[in-house]
């Protein structure tokens, strides 16, 4: 018995020792997942998955030095920007789950370009429905003859929205286009180095397709280095659409706060902005503040009067990468 009496006092320290462990576990996970693994279910029962990563809150110079090789005026001025945590695809989006969207949304409804009221009416519109109205047929071939760990390419901006609503439908998590702020943070990765990861164009070889690494198209997500944070062609490859309107003012507007917390970009425009550079690009396009946006020559390829507010036929140098929301703790 007294061997018994010895041994109770032991276990029941094991036992307080156990739940205070098991309690500075808990704790250490309090907040947001640094990652998770995404999968997506089909229609027909396939299965794609893609990871995301954690986008930690804070501060940084939005924009590029004065002094900065390759800068262009709608770079500035540098300002101060606060963004919070988001989650964000460590890959491009690709034709594989792209193409998935496109067979459970498709419509034969010819949908053209239309005026920003009449675009923000229908948006309101298919928010309230439990059916996702997708884009009409492509004209010519949607993958251009690349294989499906390609990034999917040559959507319109509204149709990479449109796949953003479905994505959230289908996952029940709120996925959407990043801001240009949050694109731009996730970018540079805690640095200020002109390409994030790197300050030399040579070294930038290791991290981005662009036209001194890529052969005249696109590459397959992933096979290059990922920045600090864990993202793939951040830069090159192909550009990617972000959430704001483009305005080689947009900076002038924002710079005035301090710091500006969480931008979304102007309320109004004609065509919206992306980021990243892409695979026929040289190194100077693929700068982290270097900003591009929808040229006129972008639907070039399209035959249509009027044309498709859905593609950029033959354009593969134009994709996306999605972002999700994290939830605000209650």
């Amino acid at each position: 018995m007294l061997k018994c009496r010895t041994l109770m006092p032991i276990a029941a320290v094991a036992i307080f020792l156990g739940v205070i462990m098991a309690a500075g576990v808990a704790a250490a996970q309090d907040g947001p997942a640094k990652k998770f693994t995404e999968t997506v279910t089909t229609k027909a029962g396939e299965k794609i998955s893609f990871d995301m990563v954690l986008i930690p809150a804070g501060n940084f110079r939005m924009g590029s030095p004065a002094n900065e090789a390759g800068r262009k005026d709608d770079e500035g001025p540098r300002h101060e920007v606060r963004v919070d945590n988001f989650y964000f695809c460590t890959t491009e989006t690709t034709i594989e789950l792209f193409m998935a969207y496109y067979q459970e949304t498709v419509s034969a409804k010819r949908d053209f370009i239309s005026t920003q009221q009449e675009q923000k009416q229908t948006d309101k519109a298919d928010s309230k429905v439990d059916a996702i109205t997708g884009p009409t047929p492509v004209y010519g071939d949607m993958t251009m003859g690349y294989e499906n760990q390609h990034p999917a390419m040559g959507m319109t901006w509204h149709n990479a929205v449109t796949f953003c609503r479905w994505l959230s439908k289908n996952t029940g998590k709120t996925y959407r286009l990043p801001t240009e702020a949050e694109w731009e943070y996730a970018c540079r990765a805690g640095t200020t180095k002109a390409f994030g990861a790197v300050s030399d164009p040579e070294k930038l070889k290791e991290y981005a397709w662009f036209d001194k690494t890529a052969d005249s198209e696109t590459s397959v997500v992933g096979k290059k280095k990922s920045n600090a944070w864990g993202l793939y062609d951040i830069l090159g490859n192909v550009r990617e659409w972000v959430y704001d309107f483009y305005s080689p003012d947009a900076y002038k507007q924002t710079a005035a706060k301090a710091p500006a917390v969480n931008p979304k970009g102007p309320d109004t425009g004609q065509v919206h902005a992306a980021r990243g550079g892409d695979y026929s690009c040289p190194a100077e396009e693929l700068r982290c503040a270097s900003r591009a946006f929808e040229e006129k020559w972008w639907r070039s390829g399209d035959p249509q009067i009027p044309k498709s507010k859905w593609w950029l036929p033959e354009m593969d140098i134009i994709g996306f990468r999605v972002a999700c929301s994290v939830e605000k703790s209650k």
